[in-house]
């Protein structure tokens, strides 16, 4: 990670000299007090008192002012790191393959690229302010405090060590709960995020009651962790302010000696104390880095497992250029499993779909069609065979030139937050308010968004909560069709729409595209049976390619597919 701090390097080193500059004049306030004290008041020199008093005051202003300037160049390296590592994450996850979406999960993406990486730059603003203060404060002081007698430092060596041994035993046991937390955290975001998702299954299964022990159970297993952590770190300041007094009651006790004696001055005196108490700050300081560290750990590690995962799919060196833009499709001898999985889902299927054809796609539930279709614009690369676009291997084709030839709906229709016009606009931003409304009007659409007060203006919420499914799947169609795609992948688009509206906006279509390829996923045979040629799928096998009449006379597959869905029909 340390690439995405290399850019504030400036910042840092300036963070570095202030915090020393700001320091040095910490440093000078006792020893000026000093002076004040052992030469102006004992020999009555108000002169010189209030010079040295005037230069106290310079120093406190000028140590204020580098510390405002340390608070501000470290908030801007910690924001910034954070700001490149979110975009850095959300690139990275953008290119990934849909194989690295299903291992890690959208959930948990979300959360590493806002929760964890927001905990790592609150760590690194802690450091930069108090990890560099106070070692540096620490030194600083113990040279000073010695310069001023040596005699008098030996009380360190009791208290150090003793500060030293509370701070390991308490960082020993709260470490391990701050990560224990750190998961108890993850567990309580998954509750909450699957609640707000499937509210409505688990309302209409009565299982609210379920869900509140579930989550209760969970917030206070999270409560539980937070109160034993914040109980061992509420020992931390008492127990230093312990062991701070009772070294300030030794230096006074033996001070007050060896000022009895001759050998210290009461300035000096007053001096140490002061020096005493930077030590011991500083020490207390360190002591809060180092525990709050490891907390943040578990989000570095959570974020470079993102970072370091590599990308499955990737563009070819040297890409092969595409010389025809007809949008012709070939499988040959395609095998296709997913990741992990011990049978394929697709095997040996070969087909071709043409320019002004509609190829359709139909089989039992699970068996590959959606798969096939998503092999074509390369979300997932095949494990045997060959898909091929315009004669070219798509292995072969940047992704880039390979999805502008494509115009996806998929399955569950897709919106974005914003208007209509927006997201029609989302693969062709130069389609003017002509294409728009003409692609509106072929997925028959038209007609509830000009119903609606400001027309293609009006706006989408979140995955369009505002809409019905059959609106939503008809405004991703007009999407594909505002792009004027060569080919068009339709994934099961038409299964939110009753059959009247089907077959208007099936006729509408052949006419609009006839110039490119339509493959089509269905699962009602209404809507495949004016395709040019249809595929049946069964268990990932091609167990037949023909016309409706041509499958209806020989292929027994499609016989029960259009049996079963007759009986329903009836019975319906």
């Amino acid at each position: 990670m340390m690439k995405h701090i290399k850019p504030y390097s400036f910042q840092i080193f300036m963070v570095a000299i202030l915090t020393l500059g700001g320091i040095l004049l910490e440093l000078l306030l006792p020893t000026l007090m000093a002076n004040v004290v052992d030469i102006g008041i004992v020999n009555g020199d108000m002169p010189y008192i209030l010079k040295t008093g005037g230069w106290m005051i310079v120093c406190a202003i000028a140590a204020v002012i580098l510390t405002v300037a340390v608070s501000f160049f470290a908030s801007k390296v910690a924001l910034g790191f954070s700001k490149d590592m979110r975009r850095s994450l959300f690139v990275h996850v953008e290119n990934y393959s849909l194989q690295a979406f299903d291992k890690i999960g959208t959930a948990s993406l979300i959360t590493r690229t806002t929760n964890d990486v927001k905990q790592v730059q609150d760590v690194l603003h802690m450091m930069l302010r108090m990890m560099t203060r106070a070692p540096l404060m620490l030194i600083g002081g113990i040279i000073l405090a010695i310069s001023r007698d040596p005699g008098l430092s030996l009380i360190f060596l009791g208290a150090l060590p003793v500060l030293a041994i509370l701070i390991f035993i308490i960082s020993r046991k709260a470490i391990p709960l701050f990560g224990a937390l750190q998961k108890k955290t993850d567990r309580l975001n998954l509750l909450v995020r699957e609640n707000l998702i499937g509210i409505r299954v688990v309302r209409a299964f009565n299982r609210v009651g379920y869900e509140k022990k579930r989550f209760n159970t969970a917030n206070e297993d999270f409560r539980d962790t937070g109160i034993q952590v914040n109980k061992i770190m509420a020992l931390l300041f008492p127990v230093m302010m312990i062991v701070m007094n009772f070294t300030n009651i030794a230096i006074v006790w033996f001070g007050a000696v060896r000022i009895d004696q001759g050998l210290m001055q009461v300035g000096n005196l007053m001096a140490f104390l002061q020096y005493a108490m930077m030590i011991l700050f500083s020490l207390i300081m360190l002591s809060m880095g180092l525990i709050m560290i490891p907390r943040a750990q578990a989000s570095v590690k959570r974020i470079n497992e993102v970072l370091r995962m590599e990308r499955v799919i990737n563009d070819p060196e040297n890409p092969s250029e595409v010389v025809s833009s007809y949008g012709h499709v070939e499988f040959k001898d395609v095998t296709f499993r997913y990741a992990g999985a011990e049978k394929p889902v697709l095997h040996h299927v070969s087909f071709q779909a043409r320019p002004g054809e509609t190829t359709a796609i139909i089989g039992s539930t699970g068996s590959g069609k959606s798969t096939l279709v998503k092999l074509i614009p390369r979300f997932y690369d095949v494990e045997k065979g060959t898909v091929l676009v315009d004669g070219v291997d798509v292995k072969t084709m940047t992704q880039k030139a390979l999805r502008e030839k494509i115009g996806y709906v998929p399955q569950k229709a897709a919106l974005f937050s914003g208007t209509i016009a927006e997201n029609l606009r989302f693969g062709n931003r130069a389609a003017d308010e002509a294409e728009m409304i003409g692609a509106l009007e072929t997925a028959q659409a038209i007609d509830f968004v000009m119903e609606k007060e400001d027309g293609m203006d009006a706006n989408i919420e979140q995955a369009g909560a505002n809409l019905s499914g059959g609106q939503k799947q008809r405004l991703s169609i007009a999407r594909a069709l505002v792009r004027k795609p060569e080919i068009y992948i339709f994934d099961d688009s038409f299964s939110a729409l009753d059959y009247k509206t089907d077959a208007k906006l099936r006729a509408t279509l052949k006419k609009e595209t006839n110039h490119a390829t339509i493959i089509l996923v269905a699962q009602r045979v209404s809507t495949v049976i004016d395709a040019d040629q249809i595929i049946v799928l069964n268990e990932g096998e091609i167990v037949g390619i023909g016309t409706h009449n041509e499958l209806l006379d020989d292929n027994v597959i499609y016989q029960e597919i259009v049996s079963s869905q007759r009986t329903e029909e009836e019975g319906a």
